[in-house]
């Protein structure tokens, strides 16, 4: 299968090469896919990019939402299409760099059949607690874990989810034992954490944000380098107590195997432009972002480490989703 993928690659690669002597790139239309439902953090990212995108190329770039097997249509549907510059996909890279440490019969490679593009934009996670946990920093969260081996709940939104891996790493970090409860996504593990059933969860500030209002949740640590904008007065891990433990959700966009590097740096040129547009900083940063950019060569790499890293961890912890 894999072969019989390389040789159709190989010749789409050799007609897209041929196709763009001929004119220049872009001439039409770009799509641009989208691995989730509309609604979510990755269609509104998406969307952001492909409306200021779209003057930028001086052609229209549209999105197409492709959700399913948690991600793995879109992904498909990528690779399979023409290197040529006019199929794009953004994603988020956290799904995306586990799936073949944890998932099986994949019909594509992430390290090879994707060509990383662009990083978009990242989004830290943040520590919380109901507010009827009694702890109000993590020191005293970790001492509550270590006063009850086993019995604190956090939720996630599924094996192998960002929010999983997140909080299994702060609990080899913190030296705790915590029960995991997975749910279908962040959302149907609201309800629960609101009401005290789970006792902590690690979660992206803009699906948190509601509840930081209300009070309903408390954020006890960032999971960032530094404190986030939006939320100055809560302190990063490090400085609560918990050094390493770090974790944010990328959104990148990807092209498929064969694409030309010099329709790369064309679009990563435009993309740079992008995010460094004001009202997308803006728009991004109410949605509890920061935009990142840089080369693609910076965003590949990131992409490998994130790969390798995640990889190693999912080996030792012994994470299955079966």
């Amino acid at each position: 299968m894999r072969l019989v993928r390389a040789i159709v690659a190989f010749f789409a690669a050799v007609l897209a090469v041929s196709v763009a002597a001929q004119e220049p790139y872009p001439s039409r239309s770009i799509r641009l896919v989208i691995d989730t439902s509309p609604g979510g953090v990755t269609d509104l990212f998406g969307r952001v990019v492909a409306d200021a995108l779209t003057p930028r190329l001086g052609q229209t770039v549209y999105v197409d939402n492709k959700p399913g097997a948690s991600g793995n249509v879109a992904a498909d549907f990528l690779v399979r299409s023409a290197p040529d510059g006019y199929t794009l996909m953004i994603a988020s890279g956290g799904g995306l760099v586990v799936k073949p440490f944890l998932e099986r019969g994949l019909t594509f490679d992430v390290m090879t059949d994707l060509v990383p593009v662009f990083n978009v934009a990242e989004v830290a996670h943040i520590l919380v607690v109901p507010a009827s946990v009694p702890a109000k920093n993590v020191a005293e969260l970790v001492a509550l874990a270590k006063a009850q081996p086993g019995k604190i709940n956090y939720g996630s939104a599924g094996i192998g989810s960002p929010p999983h891996l997140s909080l299994e790493l702060f609990a080899r970090i913190a030296g705790v034992k915590l029960v995991h409860v997975p749910y279908k996504g962040v959302g149907g593990a609201m309800p629960d954490l609101l009401a005290g059933r789970v006792q902590m969860m690690s979660m992206a500030i803009g699906s948190a944000r509601p509840y930081l209002k209300t009070g309903q949740l408390r954020p006890l640590a960032a999971g960032a380098k530094h404190r986030l904008a939006n939320l100055p007065d809560v302190p990063t891990a490090a400085e609560a107590g918990v050094p390493g433990w770090e974790m944010s959700a990328w959104f990148g966009i990807f092209a498929p195997r064969g694409i030309s590097p010099e329709i790369v740096r064309a679009l990563n040129e435009k993309l740079q432009a992008v995010v460094e547009d004001p009202t997308v900083r803006q728009r991004l940063s109410d949605a509890g972002a920061e935009t990142v950019g840089g080369s693609a060569e910076s965003f590949a790499e990131r992409y490998r480490a994130d790969h390798r890293m995640w990889g190693q961890f999912i080996r030792e912890t012994g994470i299955r989703t079966e």
